[in-house]
């Protein structure tokens, strides 16, 4: 079984408790002081865990916190989950990731996707359209630069002429690009372009179908789809018998919130792997501004099915079987709490 790790960072403790939101996902990236990351980062390392990577979404900007997570590890691969396609020019991310190769010598991943039309344009103010084809592209080109091969590029989106290329002393010629896929249309796409994908909130007994869905883009360029990560996102929710009431709920509430504030791109998955009864459900409490009813329409299956709830030897477990289901590299969000009692709890979940 391989792991990895999703954590970030906010600037002192103190504003750490202050913007916390319980449920969703600034609950784990604005959890904890960057020092208080970073020696969380390094018992991970020195774990056995393959990767460590980092979320952006409308929050700090992912790129110094790469550079400083390079700085402090040795071996552990570093990346981001993830950027999105359409804030930098695939130009601008080449530079950034070729300085971060430098200082890493040579382990990071880009994690990208389109993210949503709510961030990109309420936040960014950019026109979110050809999300799909834009990530094609946007591939592409960041690739060419890597390797350092001249920018002549003609596609839809991008027309780039005059033979640029990114010039600096190469670890290597390729960083591995892990896209954010769930659609029918992106996995096929991914089976292409990718080297790997990290769906979030894919059910466990399905898991098997993200390689089946790659196997048609893969085909068209003679493709072996086993050579594409699959790298899903696992939140953990650890029952210890005295709360466990409240640990449910919580679990529910990243489903909600996924279903109802975050795009389409979610719900529809949701529903077409086996939850439209709950997703219609969620859906209509939410519009009745029932937040409560919204969040109870989660089932305890589909939590069981898309989190990683249990004991934690139950949750071990299930790591295990997601694994053998297709996972590939699960991510796991970082425990929370004092390096000391987070170290405990991702031995326990490794060895």
């Amino acid at each position: 079984m391989r792991l990895g790790i999703l954590t970030g960072m906010v600037s002192t403790e103190k504003k750490a408790l202050a913007t916390s939101v319980p449920g969703s996902r600034s609950d784990v990236v604005m959890s904890e002081s960057w020092e208080t990351s970073i020696e969380k980062i390094q018992i991970a390392e020195s774990l056995g865990y393959e990767c460590v990577v980092v979320p952006e979404s409308w929050q700090l900007s992912a790129i110094p916190w790469l550079s400083l997570i390079a700085e402090h590890t040795n071996k552990i691969q570093i990346g981001t989950s993830i950027i999105n396609s359409f804030s930098r020019s695939p130009a601008a991310l080449a530079q950034d990731f070729a300085t971060l190769e430098i200082i890493s010598e040579g382990r990071m991943i880009l994690g990208i996707g389109s993210s949503s039309s709510a961030v990109v344009e309420n936040y960014h103010g950019i026109p979110f359209k050809k999300p799909l084809r834009r990530l094609k592209e946007y591939t592409e080109i960041f690739n060419m630069l890597i390797s350092g091969e001249k920018l002549f590029y003609e596609g839809e989106i991008y027309q780039l002429t005059q033979g640029f290329s990114l010039r600096y002393d190469r670890p290597r010629d390729h960083v591995p690009v892990w896209i954010a896929s769930l659609t029918p249309k992106s996995l096929e796409q991914s089976g292409e372009i990718a080297d790997g994908i990290m769906p979030v909130h894919w059910p466990s007994s399905r898991m098997y179908e993200l390689k089946d869905q790659m196997k048609i883009g893969a085909k068209k360029i003679n493709r072996d789809v086993n050579e594409i990560t699959v790298a899903p996102h696992s939140h953990l929710f650890i029952l210890d018998g005295n709360n466990d009431d409240a640990i449910w709920d919580e679990a529910r509430k990243p489903l909600e919130m996924y279903i109802n504030r975050m795009g389409n791109f979610y719900h529809e998955m949701m529903t077409r792997t086996g939850w439209a009864k709950e997703v219609a459900e969620s859906q209509e409490a939410f519009n009745n501004k029932d937040m409560d009813k919204a969040v109870q329409a989660i089932s305890n299956d589909m939590v069981e099915e898309i989190q990683v709830i249990g004991t934690v030897e139950q949750i071990r477990d299930r790591l295990q079987e997601r694994s053998k289901n297709g996972a590939d590299v699960q991510i796991i969000y970082m425990p929370k709490g004092a390096p000391k009692e987070a170290g405990k709890l991702l031995e326990k979940l490794i060895s």
